[in-house]
């Protein structure tokens, strides 16, 4: 009699990420560390975005906006470093590099009305809509 054994998922099968980060605690997240991330929401007159960029000084980020195309460039230093009551180093993180992320809206950008304000390593966004923009029905002749 033949019978199928199988093998019970072990807990790290669940939450891989999670045990990767115990036995790791000082590693940094490709991902996460070189990734701008935002929230985009809209209303009837204009787009509000909220980007994240820790780290990022107003003076090295870029934004450019080409019809309803949006781009967010900073160049970034963050430095982390911690030590034991011996003096020795214990971990040191440091990123250097360009992040960037573009993206496209439904509707064009008066690009003359647009605010970006940075606060606490969050960029906010107010990107007002072109007027005439929206799409229209054309008669068929």
């Amino acid at each position: 009699m033949n019978s199928l054994v199988t093998r019970p998922h072990g807990i790290d099968d669940f939450f891989p990420e999670l045990f990767r980060r115990l036995a790791h605690p000082f590693e940094l997240s490709p991902v996460a560390s070189t990734q701008i991330r935002l929230d985009v929401t809209e209303n009837d007159k204009e787009y509000a975005v909220r980007a994240e960029i820790p780290g990022a000084k107003k003076e090295d980020i870029r934004v450019s906006v080409d019809r309803n195309v949006v781009s967010i460039s900073a160049e970034m230093k963050n430095e982390k470093e911690e030590k034991s009551k011996a003096g020795r180093v214990l971990t040191r993180e440091t990123l250097y590099g360009a992040v960037s992320r573009t993206f496209s809206l439904g509707s064009e950008i008066d690009a003359k009305g647009v605010v970006a304000k940075l606060e606490d390593g969050v960029l906010q966004l107010t990107l007002p809509k072109r007027e005439g923009t929206g799409a229209r029905q054309i008669p068929v002749q």
